[in-house]
């Protein structure tokens, strides 16, 4: 039986993105499946809130997201703290 370890990466198309998609694959071995998925198609974001994820890149092993890829993304009170929506 080949049993493949599943990558997913949830990718913009950004700079930064690539640069994550260059890393896991530069790290991946034989055992890894890798497949980069477009947050610009509306079912990939889908499944990607279906994970939780709220920042990109994201990366997906074996259905759990990554420790480090469990970003909380923006969030209002910490922007609202930041000075935004107040008047200088």
């Amino acid at each position: 039986m080949d049993t493949k370890r599943k990558i997913e990466i949830f990718s913009a198309g950004c700079s930064v993105c690539e640069k994550t998609v260059k890393l896991v694959k530069d790290i991946a071995c034989d055992s890894c499946q890798v497949s980069v998925l477009d947050m610009h198609d509306a079912d990939v974001a889908k499944r990607a809130e279906s994970f939780g994820i709220k920042t990109v890149p994201a990366v997906i092993i074996d259905g759990k997201v990554a420790k480090c890829c469990q970003g909380q993304g923006p969030d209002e009170v910490a922007l609202r703290a930041a000075g935004l929506g107040h008047p200088l």
